[in-house]
């Protein structure tokens, strides 16, 4: 599949999914780190068991959606719990950096569906170099995301 289609649509549905949600970025930017973790643990095993289950085929496809499934795993499971935005700006940037840092987290199980050839590859080799960079900085915005947020107040008159 072509780069430049692919990444942007995944990057647009993260940012969706994000705005959505209405959730801090904190939280569900580690929870991707998470992922991307556990993807490289399991990679090998997890592709087996995908493809002995007969969904998809055992190749290139199977690991790039094995990969991509665990490490969005984590994130997307998240964004149903933790703090929410109320306010419409600072949930269009939180959504933006979990698209950010979700497709950047994505770029390496991308390589495995992807056509590497002319302008896709030139893409895709543009995106794969601000790719640590990315990651990087949004790790650090998550910690401080987190670092800054309060709990939520609980009524005095609730009996819990």
């Amino acid at each position: 599949m072509n780069s430049t289609i692919l990444i942007p649509i995944i990057a647009v549905i993260l940012f969706a999914l994000g705005f959505i949600s209405k959730r801090r970025f904190g939280l569900i930017g580690l929870a991707l780190a998470a992922g991307s973790v556990l993807s490289t643990i399991w990679q090998d095993a997890a592709s087996l068991i995908v493809s002995g289950l007969g969904i998809v085929q055992n190749g290139p496809m199977t690991t790039a959606l094995t990969l991509g499934v665990l490490t969005l795993l984590p994130g997307v499971i998240l964004l149903f719990h933790g703090h929410a935005h109320s306010a419409k700006p600072v949930r269009i940037v939180s959504s933006l950096l979990f698209a950010l840092v979700g497709t950047a987290f994505l770029i390496d199980p991308l390589k495995y569906a992807i056509d590497s050839t002319g302008s896709s590859l030139d893409f895709y080799n543009t995106i794969h170099s601000y790719k640590d960079i990315i990651i990087g900085v949004g790790m650090v915005v998550a910690i401080l995301d987190l670092f800054f947020t309060k709990p939520p107040k609980h009524d005095k008159k609730s009996k819990h």
